[in-house]
């Protein structure tokens, strides 16, 4: 919704409320904004500032705060090793690689696979790093 201030060739100022502005153009044009005080349908928008909040940022919630945490400690404790953390973690309990604290993306049939071997796997409540650009 959008609302305007709006003033008739009268002089006389009001405001009304709009889906869209297109929506007050077709209103407009089809006579149906009037003057809320004297009925005219000489109706234009005034000059007028957006609507901005002061609003404080809300404070992060004790999940939200836990979460970072536990994402903290993840990536200060373990190797990112992304798309290839399946074949990693197969490789590590293979012997096939020196164990070590590793994080990753594993398609769906790869992570049922590593758990059905008996590779102890689990899912974090977070994604990787993800490149911008």
């Amino acid at each position: 919704m959008i609302r305007y201030d709006l003033r008739c060739d009268k002089d006389h100022r009001f405001d009304g409320w709009f889906a869209s502005a297109e929506a007050f153009d077709t209103s407009k044009a089809a006579g149906m904004v009037a003057c809320t005080v004297c009925g005219s349908t000489h109706v234009e928008k005034m000059l007028m500032a957006p609507a901005l909040r002061a609003e404080r940022p809300l404070a992060p919630t004790a999940r939200e705060e836990a979460l970072a945490a536990l994402r903290r400690a993840v990536e200060e404790n373990s190797d990112y090793v992304g798309m290839n953390f399946a074949a990693e973690a197969r490789a590590m309990h293979d012997g096939d690689a020196p164990e070590r604290a590793i994080w990753g993306e594993a398609r769906p049939d790869e992570a049922r696979a590593l758990i059905e071997d008996g590779i102890p796997v689990a899912p974090l409540p977070f994604t990787g790093p993800r490149k911008v650009n």
